[in-house]
């Protein structure tokens, strides 16, 4: 028998459609979604933040009612302009906030754009440090839960990771002042440096505010070694805060990357089980860590307030108590809602990160 040919047969009109697809349209559309999104994120915080500091009423009736007389009392509103109808003032700061004028702080007179500058440095210091600790803490203890899952190790990590979370951050701050300040005398109790290093760093033509670029600046190793010994227990505490949420998180992913069949092939080749964990499970558990970033920049933002005030650590958490002992609500705003842009944009550069690392969060 001859075989026969048999052509494919046309769709009907004649004409065989291809679906054309832009290597990079799937990365550029998600990115350019993620970034118009910033704005309405930003818009909505920014709003929430100040009509819930006006549910006190004016700023300075509030910071200095109980201070001056009714007849300057009246003076300073008016001048201030805390008069005009509550909506006038909403567009205003709007206005204001978007070409980054948060105002002027009540109780010291300085522009709070200039305290912004000055505290936040710290905070961005503190926050950086407490990462750096979730990362060596959390990320090693959670392959190693993950190497020794259902026995004695692992349950141990497991009830170490809840307690991480668990803890207030100021009672763990507290801890470890009694245990390596008070008791073992090995780490200073607070603050950034001491005073001697102080002098040092303020005397820089230069500084930055971020007090490890600064000892560097110096040359003095002395300085250097004095302002990261004031941050050890500080960045402790607040690290261990989401170490505990990392060693979780990495220990699920290790566990099932290693239930893939590629690992499975491996295990058959005669791999054995800590290579696995190490080389071939490791990689691929880091990318929920990457995704989870941003939500935990919020949550070292948030924990930074207690952990500052216990360390007595000067940057915006501290310095957002002692604005809020004075009632002075213009630079509580401001403060709060810098806060609220940096997780917006720390959320949107994660999300570039995690979209150039795993494609799937693109679709």
């Amino acid at each position: 028998m001859t075989a026969v040919a048999v052509k494919p047969s046309a769709p009907v009109g004649g004409r065989v459609s291809k679906k054309k697809t832009s290597p990079g349209g799937g990365i550029g559309r998600y990115l350019l979604v993620r970034f118009l999104l910033i704005f309405p994120t930003i818009f909505i915080l920014v709003s929430m933040v100040f009509w819930l500091m006006r549910t006190t009423g004016d700023p300075i009736t509030a910071a200095l009612g109980a201070k001056l007389p009714p007849d300057q009392l009246a003076e300073r509103i008016q001048a201030a302009g805390y008069d005009r109808p509550i909506i006038v003032q909403y567009f205003e700061y709007l206005g204001q906030v978007f070409t980054g004028n948060f105002g002027t702080t009540i109780s010291t007179n300085r522009p709070v754009s200039e305290v912004l500058l000055t505290y936040g440095s710290a905070t961005a210091e503190l926050v950086f440090y407490a990462l750096i600790v979730a990362f060596v803490i959390g990320i090693p203890l959670g392959m190693v839960a993950a190497y020794w899952r259902d026995k004695a190790p692992d349950a141990a990590l497991r009830v170490f990771a809840i307690l991480c979370y668990a803890t207030p951050v100021f009672f763990a701050g507290l801890l470890l002042k009694l245990v390596f300040a008070v008791w073992l005398k090995v780490l200073p109790v607070a603050g950034r440096s001491t005073i001697g290093s102080e002098l040092q760093l303020q005397s820089l033509p230069s500084p930055t505010g971020i007090y490890t670029i600064d000892a560097l600046q110096t040359g003095d190793p002395a300085v250097l070694g004095d302002v990261l010994m004031h941050a050890v227990l500080p960045a402790l505490a607040l690290g261990l805060l989401t170490a505990g949420v990392f060693l979780r998180l990495v220990r699920t992913n290790v566990i099932g990357t290693l239930g893939t069949d590629y690992v499975n092939a491996a295990r058959s080749r005669g791999v054995n089980e800590f290579r696995l964990v190490s080389k071939h499970a490791y990689r691929p558990a880091l990318i929920p860590i990457i995704t989870v970033i941003g939500l935990q920049i919020a949550l070292l933002l948030g924990g930074a307030v207690l952990t500052e005030t216990t360390f007595e650590w000067q940057g915006l958490g501290f310095m957002l108590i002692e604005f809020i002992k004075a009632r002075d609500f213009v630079a509580v705003q401001g403060i709060v809602a810098l806060l609220a842009v940096i997780v917006a944009l720390s959320n949107f550069i994660v999300d570039i990160i995690a979209a150039l690392i795993d494609p799937r969060v693109r679709y």
